[in-house]
């Protein structure tokens, strides 16, 4: 190799413990040698690819050259231990627990009740952690920044960002406005004052031991070698040219970011990889008059900062290029991925779609490369990008920095991309470009223009430029370029991507973006910046009484150090093994043979578990309809389980499962979309309808008709835990203990218990806490607890399922994606005669639950409207995709989908008679004691104060005509308003699953112990609990624990769904407690002035049960489909919501401006809890109906399989200004203490964000002289929404070859001071050109 020394033997710190690993395993990542090696289990999976945050842990490295301390946060799950040389690794562990002392970053999230599920929580801990070690008073951007790499499906952000603020003197939390219903005025969520100081000698101190390693000894190379791959890191740039010489086919990994995914996502393999980290040359940064050169090492949050700096010190005319490279760093990846990924690693990747590489090019930087040959100097420029994923670099060549000139006088750069999501998501389109005026003129003397997404590398538009250069930036000009630009960014409709329409149409738009930022400059122009409004925090309750009070979730501070446990943090059983599943590639084939002899051949595979192992029921039953636990002779979609492996650990289970062979006859004529299930009468058994009064008569009476249509697409559920379970054999009589993470652990014990042939008093199912759940972890959860069962049962010894990121997408299903059709008859003044809606559910492979999901769409699809003559029907289509399964509203966000945009379809119809939908909404509500369309009788009163209120509250009729104003005096942004109602039942018409038992304990001490049915998914269910108890007991909360579920414990539960598992549990557990206090009555009279303690002792002396049950049997409610009537539900949780959202019409983006919220829950039990669900439903609903999109290849092959490609919300998706109000005055009698459930409803309002862009898009419509109905589908992407304002630039991709032309603007036009209050400056200008028609 080289003369220098080497080693096999890493030293490294964890939590100031230090750890040494002789020859560590080049595939092992810090993630599971933390969990697995370390048991330090606080670090959790989320997506295994650094998309999620979950798994972020702090690094810190002595910096000998300075003698400081770096710290920054990493994914460990990308962070390969092989790199830990030298490093102190800090987990959330390190920095405080319980038993010792909590520190500051946890206890201020989980008190301002930003842990719910908790899974993302640690994660969330560690990035701010990390900020406040560097920096310690932060600002709201520096919070929002460190917080942009993490994910959260339950909170909606709000209370974690609350929290986070705290720490900063620049930021104060403020006050939502909160109507309450117990005391006035309330007070704030959680007391400010009450908080832990931020204290520095709490924090584990850097190892001294390294900082002696790193300026005493001597470096020396590590090489280590795995099983499969030899990792080398060389210290000395001479040692990397000779490595690099002798393996020219291997990889450079500095941070891992993209060999890391390759290798486990894509199954590269690199024989020998070189980690050059711990060479020095790679790391120099120099700054001279002309530019600064990076070390191609330097991580991109290096450059970052050091860009920053720069910006600060030289004249702002030399800044243009990193300028434009910092609005890029901005957006790309999450901070975690920024802190470890490396600039020259960036531009080698040369991704089709990378967000710096078109910036580098068009700055005209340079590379400096070495090899044994010598240096040299490269160009970024078309000739370097030669191919996806290709350099013209010679493969022994290496990067050893990066040049990035300043700017010239007369010289302009921008940068600007489009993404699915604002920030940590993939760029659609990209670009960099720059101009050079020859000087005192508006001549082009350079023009350099590149974009990444419109080709298989970063793409040059030369033959554009050079249309340009030598002639004025004038409207003539610029119009010939957008057509030569047309010309020259072809793509084919088989573009690999997709969305060709759309990314040609963002050339364009990008283009047009420049020009309007080189007018403003070329005429001098002055800019306001932007306006950052702060989201507020929120309000509660409180009293003597527990109930009612803003309580802590019980488990929160737990979750934020790290110690609540997860199904797989359980420690590994004595001979445990693990499982890996093998799923179908073919969407629709008879299994004709499964040849499992190579996978047995797998050293550490115990056996293969097939269809022919399972010893009793080979099926599930759901809604009558068979479902096969394996497939045994045929399969019905991609991701159909066929068989599973087990072995001694995960990674031999996986190699063995890509080693089952199986042999299939394809059979004809697959389905996979709604319109091929209709054609070919792909149905699902019932299908149902329901009608009120006389549609067809109705329609004749009537002033107009309109028909129209929606799609709207499924939702991942995306719960941060993926499903996973243990179960381990114990007893002599076979008996099995099931742990798992779960909704409805009595189905997992009877699915078990009759897949193995079992009486079910064999089986215990626990679910300590669920890493969130919205419906997903109920059926499947239940099927694949019976294969990792039977494989116990078979074995003889404990068997874990926990699926990877990917494998949970591709097998457990989603939300049903609905086509919906109305037709809807209406009167000149607004009023609905008659209604006719036809929705159809793509139920995937299996029915599932999607026989109820089509019962549930009909009984809701009056929502708040009172229409005389109403029909529904709904159809389950059977297709070949993955069985879609129940998700958080069960029907009801895609039923109400499609009534609301039948009223803004009317209201469009109306024109100017109406001018918004929501003049049509509330001529259409329930005015009065009313029956609905299945002659349920009910008072809309609540509906109609929450409707009333959220209009009052949010300032609906002045906000409305400053919409209007902003959309008159801006041609390229356009904003939109949306006021929606909900009226949403609670309780399920399923008869069965409405009771509900608890088994409460009072021991000699006083303390009390509760056991009840539901189980705990972040949705606060222990904490009401524990709230009852204590209520009912007359006793502290701190003298009672709420366990496990445990089917030993409380038998035949009910599923924790449909929003009433408060509902039916409290009602069990107050009833336990009642038994429990009235026993305990004779004791008190005995001695008044005892306490509960002495009472307790005295009841035991005088053989007083201290134990007792108690049981909910459930309203009485039916529905009956032949006569169309019945009472499905028990009582109706009724609110509004108005949002306001910016559109920018050229790219699609948007951003919530601002939301009103307003619900009737009754008499909140916990103000805090119930807040958090109503916040965190509503950006769950803002993803499913904005951004949220799932994508299958032509032949069923999902592509959207983890957090790269599918975008849930981030922290940049909350709105500006969020306000939640909770309507006072409100009772419930059919609920514990006159509460309502709330997990659910809210989710759907937030399609009034959904409505608002289709407002703005309107508006935008109207310029281009389109007015009328128009077909915007759900979710409104980016790609939706541009092509739907149908922008000139829009029309001339679509009709190629037209002109486009510009006003030319005489003389300058000062710019409102602030137009917009997120506006960027390639939006600020927009409204200040406008295009003119298009001539046909």
């Amino acid at each position: 190799m080289s003369e220098n020394k080497e080693t096999d033997c890493l030293c490294f710190y964890v939590n100031g413990k230090k750890v040494t690993e002789n020859n560590a395993d080049p595939e092992t990542m810090l993630l599971s040698y933390l969990r697995e090696r370390l048991r330090l289990t606080g670090t959790k999976y989320g997506c295994g690819g650094g998309g999620c945050g979950a798994c972020t842990v702090m690094v810190s490295r002595y910096q000998p050259g300075t003698k400081t301390i770096l710290h920054y946060s990493a994914n460990a799950c990308l962070l390969p231990v092989c790199q830990l040389q030298g490093a102190a690794v800090t987990t959330v562990e390190g920095i405080g627990n319980t038993r010792t002392r909590v520190h500051p970053v946890q206890e201020r999230i989980a008190k301002a009740h930003g842990s719910q599920c908790g899974f993302c929580t640690p994660g969330m801990v560690m990035s701010m952690y990390t900020l406040l070690r560097n920096k310690p008073q932060p600002n709201m951007e520096d919070i929002t920044v460190a917080l942009g790499g993490n994910l959260c499906r339950c909170t909606g952000y709000r209370p974690i960002v609350d929290g986070c603020k705290t720490f900063s003197p620049m930021c104060f939390v403020g006050t939502h406005d909160i109507d309450c219903v117990f005391q006035e005025p309330p007070p704030q969520l959680f007391d400010q004052e009450d908080l832990l100081p931020l204290d520095p000698t709490q924090d584990l101190i850097f190892p001294p031991e390294l900082i002696l390693m790193a300026e005493m000894e001597p470096q020396v190379s590590q090489l280590f070698r795995g099983e499969r791959m030899v990792w080398v890191s060389p210290v000395s740039l001479e040692e990397l040219i000779q490595l690099k010489t002798s393996h020219p086919q291997a990889p450079l990994v500095m941070g891992n970011t993209n060999i890391g995914p390759d290798i486990k996502f894509k199954g590269a393999w690199h024989p020998i990889i070189i980690s050059p980290t711990r060479v020095q040359e790679l790391f120099e940064v120099t700054k001279t008059l002309q530019g600064v050169c990076f070390g191609a090492g330097c991580s991109l949050s290096v450059v970052k900062a050091l860009l920053e700096g720069l910006v600060q010190e030289i004249p702002e005319e030399k800044t243009e290029i990193y300028r434009s490279l910092l609005q890029q760093l901005g957006n790309l990846g999450g901070q975690q991925i920024r802190n470890v990924a490396s600039i020259g690693g960036n531009i080698v990747s040369a991704y089709p779609n990378s967000d710096l590489n078109p910036v580098f090019a068009a700055g005209n930087c340079t590379l400096n490369v070495v090899s044994k040959r010598g240096r040299r100097e490269i160009l970024l420029n078309k000739d370097f990008f030669v191919g996806f994923g290709k350099t013209s670099l010679k493969p022994d060549e290496i990067v050893l920095s990066v040049f990035i000139p300043v700017s010239r006088q007369g010289e302009f750069m921008r940068a600007f991309r489009q993404a699915p999501r604002k920030e940590n998501a993939l760029a659609t389109v990209t670009t960099g470009m720059r101009v050079m005026f020859i000087e005192g003129s508006s001549v082009v003397k350079e023009l350099s223009i590149y974009y990444g997404g419109v080709g298989p590398c970063t793409v040059s538009a030369t033959k554009t430029c050079a249309a340009v250069i030598g002639r004025k930036w004038d409207e003539q000009t610029l119009s010939e370029a957008y057509t030569q630009l047309l010309d020259e960014i072809s793509l084919s409709p088989s573009h690999p991507g997709g969305q060709v329409e759309f990314r040609r149409s963002l050339t364009l738009s990008l283009l047009f973006k420049f020009n309007l930022q080189m007018l403003h400059k070329l005429w001098e122009m002055v800019w306001t910046g932007s306006l950052f409004a702060p989201i507020g925090s929120l309000l509660g309750q409180s009293g003597d009484d527990p109930v009612g009070r803003p309580i802590m979730h019980r488990s929160a501070i737990s979750q934020a150090t790290g110690e609540a446990v997860y199904c797989d943090d359980i420690p590994k059983m004595d001979g445990e093994l693990h499982l890996v599943l093998v799923t179908s590639t073919r969407p629709h084939a008879k299994i004709l043979d499964i040849d499992i002899s190579e996978a047995l051949r797998v050293p550490g595979v115990v056996d293969v578990i097939t269809s022919k192992d399972i010893p009793g029921k080979k099926f599930r039953t759901f809604t009558g309809i068979d479902e096969g636990i394996l497939a045994q002779n045929e399969v019905s979609c991609v991701g159909h389980m066929v068989c599973a492996v087990v072995a001694d650990n995960r990674k031999q289970a996986k190699r063995g499962a890509a080693l089952v062979k199986i042999a299939y006859e394809d059979l004809p004529g697959p389905v996979f979309t709604v319109e091929e299930a209709i054609e070919k009468q792909s149905f699902f058994l019932p299908q149902r309808m329901i009608e009120r009064g006389n549609v067809d008569e109705a329609f004749d009476k009537v002033d107009h008709i309109y028909e129209g249509e929606i799609r709207l697409g499924g939702q991942e559920h995306f719960y941060m835990e993926t499903q996973s379970m243990v179960v381990v054999p114990s007893g002599e009589e076979r008996e099995l203990k099931v742990y798992l993470s779960c909704q409805h652990p009595t189905y997992a014990q009877e699915s078990i218990a009759e897949t193995l042939g079992i009486p079910s008093n064999r089986v215990s199912c626990h679910v300590k806490r669920v890493g969130g759940a919205f419906g997903g972890k109920v059926t499947k959860t239940s099927i694949i607890a019976c294969i990792t069962s039977v494989a116990a049962w078979k074995t003889g010894r404990a068997v874990r399922c926990v699926l990877e990121r990917g494998e949970d997408m591709l097998i457990t299903g989603a939300r049903h994606p609905v086509l919906g059709k109305h037709k809807v008859g209406f009167m000149n003044d607004g009023r609905i005669i008659a209604a006719d809606l036809h929705y159809y559910a793509n139920s995937g492979n299996t029915a599932d639950e999607s026989l109820l999901v089509i019962e549930k769409i009909l009984l809701h699809l009056d929502n708040a409207y009172n229409v005389p003559n109403l029909r529904g029907r709904s159809v389950a289509c059977k297709t070949n995709l993955p069985s879609n399964t129940a998700f958080r509203g069960f029907g009801v966000p895609q039923s109400m989908l499609v009534t609301e945009n039948m009223i803004n379809d009317v209201a469009m119809k109306l024109g100017c008679n109406f001018l918004f939908p929501e003049q049509i909404r509330e001529i259409n509500m329930y005015k009065e004691v009313s029956l609905t369309h299945y002659k349920f009788e009910f008072d809309p009163k609540n509906l109609l104060r929450c409707w009333d209120e959220c209009k009052e509250k949010s300032d609906y009729g002045s906000r409305r005509k400053s919409v209007a104003q902003f959309n008159q005096q801006n041609r390229w942004k356009k904003r939109g308003m949306a006021t929606i109602p909900i009226k949403f039942d609670i309780f399920s018409v399923r008869v069965s699953v409405r009771q509900a038992a608890s088994l409460v304990h009072i021991y000699k001490d006083g303390s009390v112990l509760v056991s009840h049915g539901g189980t705990e998914m972040g949705q606060g269910i222990h904490t009401k609990m524990q709230q009852v108890a204590s209520r009912e007991l007359h006793i502290p909360a701190s003298l009672i624990h709420i366990t496990e579920t445990d089917t030993s414990a409380v038998p035949n539960t009910c599923p924790s769904a449909a929003s009433f598992g408060t509902d039916a549990n409290g009602m069990a557990v107050k009833d336990a407690c009642e038994i429990l206090y009235q026993r305990l009555e004779p004791v008190r009279k005995q001695n008044p002035e005892g306490t509960w303690q002495t009472w307790v002792t005295s009841a035991f002396i005088q053989r007083i049960s201290l134990s007792a049950t108690g049981y909910y049997r459930g309203h009485d409610l039916y529905m009956d489909w032949e006569k169309q009537e019945g009472q499905p539900y028990a009582y109706f949780t009724y609110g509004a919501c108005c949002s306001e959202v910016e559109v920018d019409c050229l790219t699609g983006d948007y951003r919530t401006v601002r939301t009103d919220i307003v619900m009737d829950i009754g008499r909140s039990i916990n103000p805090s809890v119930d807040i958090g669900q109503i916040e965190g439903a509503f950006i769950q609903g803002l993803g499913l109906y904005t951004l949220e999109e799932l994508k299958f290849s032509p032949s069923g092959v999902l592509y959207t399989r983890g957090p790269s490609q599918y975008k849930i919300p981030a922290v940049c998706d909350i709105p500006l200004q969020f306000n939640v109000y909770l309507l006072s005055g409100s009772d419930n009698p059919h609920a514990i203490y006159s509460s309502k459930g709330i997990g659910e409803p809210v989710l759907f309002l937030g399609s009034s964000v959904f409505f608002a862009i289709k407002d703005a898009v309107a508006a935008a419509r109207v310029e281009a002289g389109m007015v009328g109905t128009f077909t915007l589908n759900s979710p409104a992407t980016p790609e939706r929404t541009c092509l739907a304002c149908n922008t000139p630039f829009t029309q001339k991709v679509r009709r190629c070859h037209q002109p486009v032309s510009i006003h030319s603007l005489p003389q300058p036009i000062m710019l409102d001071p602030n137009p917009s209050m997120f506006a960027n400056l390639n939006m600020e200008f927009s409204y200040c050109f406008h295009l003119t028609d298009l001539q046909t």
